[in-house]
């Protein structure tokens, strides 16, 4: 990956590899592309600013990614160029738009409109996040909780009962449910964890991952909300790769493999097909699903007004906003949902306990 790199010694190339498998986060990276916009604005070379920044970094990973641009820079590459060598922490939209850019004198313009429309598309995805947090917590907390009273509560209550299978079926539940977690637990834990690895493998496989995102899709609560978030995210990035003097075609290419959805992506590569055939966007996109009328209509207006981009970067901006709205709904709907939830599970096992108490009570009383 750099210069000379035969001349490594073992532990340099260990480094260099363990660098390639991580990426960098978007908050340092937001970082990275202001200072940088100040430093070049101020009339610093861009080794110059590069080699400042680096020595000042404390993340590990940044700094030794700015340590290979220093050296790639002073051997006549371009930024451009050093960034896709690292395509787990640059995307391409990036590449493309400083590479666009940079032979133009006005690169800390681009660094400064490419920092902020970054953060606009990561502020939605922190935002979902974050609303997700908190119930997940809950959940987890009281998933927990409900396992410690079947495994050391709910045996100690239930030992009264010398003949369980007089027991109403509720009960008889519980008990199926404690015996089994107190039996097999430690094997619950490991097929969760294997699950959960699994899962994250085969999510990785385009042809899942198309049917996953498919099925999330066919949720009513998360249908409306990730198809505006899609769309947010291929509005902003098709405005900027054309703003920067990317082909429409070439710009759905980098669209399509920077969109987070499998179903979107592969809608977008046959829209690529469809414009290489010299077909109207508009025209390729009318009546499809998962383009809204109101969208492809919008698109047939910036096509023939020829501003494609500034109009595209409006209907980012709008369907940020609808889905900062949807954030803040579901986030007021999520918790009364967990009350009810908990409710419910508390008002079983509590049944479940007292109903054969109960009975046992009424029939002492009537003898």
């Amino acid at each position: 990956m750099e210069t000379g790199s035969k001349d490594k010694s073992p532990i340099d190339k260990l480094n260099d590899l363990i660098v390639s498998m991580q990426h960098v986060d978007v908050k340092d990276k937001l970082i990275f592309y202001r200072l940088l916009a100040t430093m070049t604005n101020a009339w610093m070379s861009l080794v110059k600013s590069i080699a400042v920044l680096e020595a000042q970094e404390k993340n590990a990973v940044l700094k030794k990614i700015l340590g290979v641009f220093i050296k790639e820079l002073q051997a006549w590459k371009n930024l451009s160029e050093c960034l896709e060598m690292y395509p787990q922490s640059f995307s391409e939209a990036e590449v493309w738009v400083i590479s666009s850019w940079e032979k133009t004198w006005k690169l800390n313009t681009v660094l400064l409109d490419l920092a902020n429309q970054i953060e606009k598309m990561a502020s939605i995805s922190w935002k979902l996040k974050s609303a997700m947090i908190y119930p997940a917590f809950i959940i987890i907390v009281v998933i927990g909780v409900i396992a410690v009273m079947m495994i050391m509560v709910v045996p100690k209550l239930l030992d009264i009962f010398s003949d369980k299978s007089a027991l109403p079926a509720s009960t008889q539940m519980l008990i199926w449910v404690s015996d089994f977690l107190r039996a097999y637990w430690l094997g619950v834990l490991i097929f969760l964890f294997i699950a959960y690895v699994w899962i994250k493998i085969w999510k990785k496989t385009p042809w899942w991952k198309y049917l996953y995102d498919l099925f999330l899709f066919k949720v009513p609560i998360f249908w409306s909300m990730m198809q505006k978030l899609v769309l947010s995210q291929f509005s902003r990035l098709l405005s900027w790769l054309i703003w920067s003097g990317v082909s429409i075609v070439w710009a759905f290419q980098i669209v399509a493999d920077g969109v987070w959805n499998e179903v979107y992506r592969q809608r977008i590569l046959l829209l690529k097909e469809d414009v290489q055939q010299w077909i109207k966007i508009w025209e390729a996109l009318d009546g499809d699903k998962l383009f809204p009328p109101m969208m492809v209509q919008m698109i047939q207006v910036w096509e023939q007004t020829a501003k494609v981009d500034q109009t595209i970067l409006k209907v980012a901006d709008f369907y940020d906003e609808q889905v900062d709205n949807m954030i803040t709904t579901l986030n007021k709907l999520l918790e009364p949902m967990i009350i009810v939830f908990l409710a419910v599970v508390v008002w079983w096992i509590a049944m479940a306990i007292m109903q054969p108490i109960m009975n046992l009570a009424d029939t002492v009383s009537n003898w």
